[in-house]
């Protein structure tokens, strides 16, 4: 039976020749889910969009073949491209903003792409509402995506997609930002329409967990290139490439507290990279002949661009991942950040309910719970920018104003707090150089001349060049932004960092090296708060937990335990809801995947 997909020998190029995505082939078969995998830069977008036969601008497609259900995309013109992309093949973004226009309402957006009567299309957008898991009532297709939760709107975008009934989706990094619950509705909605609809899916992440859950087949690229390929259980569970290796030995562990191992040096810009094997400058494990670039060649049940794929498996046994030591609970020392009856509201609207919270030197305090807890609504409280909120904070034992505008200069300076999203910190307009002198507190110091000398310790410490810092934000890397990001916190000297989901959209390696960056920190008498969904990364970093549910505290203790032996059912099902990677590599990391 002819594939539905079948890519052969696919090539993007830039304008001036130098390859972003080469010699990319893969095949898929009725309602199979390929996962495509590999760090920022990798070529993992590039490829989604060529496969729609679409490249940027100042971009090309310069050969080889798309072939979906019969049709070869890449010999359309833009009216076949139109049509193709509605009954043929349908793209999900990452953020489904991008794609629900925030004037229309729901009922509008779903029947748009649609032939037929008004009231076929009516009936097709309830059903598809229902497959979704979404309320199919007049009042739900009224409404308009703002008027959506985070994971009503990823629904909806995906409802859009399949509606037409095509014969390919693919899926650009959609759970992205999600909490565990939220994710796993997602990821358990798309395997049910492979299934009912039979969906063939491309799943392009850098979320490893979530590729072993929800794919049959992952294509790990590197530098525009396949360097391994092969079924799920077989690349993820017995990797034979280094660079496959490298990415699964920076997952953290849900279970084990774990020194975690990014992965050295940078992915390579295009027209950059070693002539031979493009990973070379970055494996561990490269020899002479690895100047010369190899072929995609067989190894197990696999296929991997390597000369000795057959030693992978050794190298596990010497890369395995040490436990970290946890920290020791701290004596009779007095808190630095402590809050008290804390209660937030919006309007009249209550959002978090008598929060009492404490935070040591030395110490990472997590905050967890699904979207819509109070997370964020509480560090924003701590921060001193939320403007309605009741309770008590202390600093160092002093009274401590709710909001920022009645602080001193030294409370400000000694609670920093660094966002999700780099760029919230960093001024577009200034160099990251300027942007770190903006945020020093101390006269004395701008007075003395030592502000660059400031800036330079500063952007050391969180493993940036000096060299960077006549750049703007835009000629960075997304991790490099974030260890700015830290950094600019840092130049403040400040006693306690609040961390706002600040590794939740990181590749795994550039998250690993920001995890122990921060374990660095708190080592260095720091305290710390850290706000996220993400229960491996908590286990890796935070000493103590407490569990928001509701704007409550519904579970609160010491992280081992209450990952180990979680007491609350809400806990609980967070932890059920955690993905896992199949058995058998080198990190005690790897667990039993959730069952598909």
């Amino acid at each position: 039976m002819m594939p539905v997909l079948n890519v052969s020998g696919l090539t993007v190029e830039r304008s001036d020749g130098a390859p972003i995505i080469e010699d990319v082939s893969l095949a898929l078969d009725v309602g199979e889910v390929m996962g495509v995998v590999g760090e920022s830069g990798s070529g993992k977008s590039t490829l989604a969009l060529a496969l729609l036969g679409h490249a940027r601008h100042g971009v090309r497609i310069a050969g080889g073949t798309v072939r979906i259900a019969g049709t070869e995309m890449l010999e359309l013109d833009k009216a076949g491209l139109r049509r193709a992309r509605s009954g043929l093949v349908a793209y999900v973004a990452q953020d489904p903003g991008a794609a629900l226009n925030p004037m229309l309402q729901l009922g509008t957006l779903l029947a748009e792409g649609l032939s037929g009567t008004k009231a076929e299309k009516e009936d097709r957008a309830r059903e598809i509402l229902r497959k979704v898991g979404l309320p199919s009532d007049d009042r739900f297709l009224q409404r308009r995506p703002r008027q959506l939760s985070g994971g009503q709107q990823q629904r909806i975008a995906i409802a859009m997609a399949v509606i037409a009934r095509p014969k390919l989706i693919i899926l650009d990094e959609p759970t992205t930002g999600l909490d565990v619950l939220t994710r796993g509705k997602v990821l358990e909605l798309i395997k049910q329409l492979c299934v009912s609809d039979n969906l063939t899916a491309i799943y392009v992440s850098h979320d490893l967990a979530v590729i072993a859950s929800v794919a049959d087949h992952v294509t790990v690229m590197y530098g525009g290139q396949v360097v391994e390929q092969g079924r799920m259980q077989d690349v993820l569970a017995t990797p034979r490439h280094p660079y496959t290796r490298a990415l699964l030995d920076a997952v953290p562990s849900v279970q084990t507290r774990q020194t975690l191992r990014p992965i050295r040096g940078r992915v390579p810009a295009v027209g950059e990279g070693p002539s031979g094997c493009i990973f070379s400058d970055r494996c561990d494990h490269a020899i002479e002949e690895c100047g010369v670039r190899p072929g995609l060649r067989s190894a197990g049940r696999s296929i991997v661009r390597c000369w000795r794929p057959e030693l992978a498996h050794s190298f596990a046994a010497l890369s395995r991942c040490p436990e970290h030591p946890e920290r020791a609970a701290p004596g009779s020392t007095q808190p630095m950040l402590e809050a008290t009856g804390l209660n937030a509201f919006y309007g009249s609207w209550q959002v978090l309910h008598d929060i009492d919270l404490h935070v040591e030197p030395g110490r990472c305090l997590a905050v967890v719970g699904e979207s819509g807890s109070g997370k964020s609504t509480l560090s924003r409280c701590l921060i001193g920018l939320h403007d309605n909120a009741t309770g008590q904070l202390s600093l160092d034992g002093a009274s401590l104003p709710l909001t920022v505008g009645r602080r001193d200069q030294n409370a400000r300076r000694r609670l920093q707090y660094i966002f999700q999203n780099p760029n919230a910190s960093l001024n577009p307009r200034r160099t990251i150089g300027g942007s770190l002198e903006a945020a020093i507190f101390d006269d004395a110091d701008r007075r003395a001349g030592r502000a660059k000398i400031i800036v330079a310790e500063a952007l050391d410490r969180v493993g940036i060049s000096a060299d960077l810092a006549s750049r703007f934000p835009s000629e960075l890397s997304g991790g490099q932004r974030q260890r700015v990001a830290i950094a600019r916190a840092l130049v403040a000297k400040p006693a306690l960092l609040l961390c706002d989901e600040v590794t939740s959209s990181l590749d795994v390696s550039v998250q690993a090296s920001v995890i122990e960056l921060l374990r660095s920190l708190l080592d260095d008498g720091l305290g710390m708060l850290f706000v996220t969904h993400d229960l491996a990364v908590v286990r890796n970093i935070a000493d103590e937990v407490i569990v928001l549910a509701g704007g409550r505290v519904v579970e609160r203790g010491e992280t081992n335990a209450v990952l180990k032996s979680p007491q609350h059912p809400y806990t609980r099902s967070l932890l059920a809801n955690t993905l896992q990677l199949p058995t058998d590599t080198a990190c005690p990391s790897v667990r039993p995947a959730a069952a598909r």
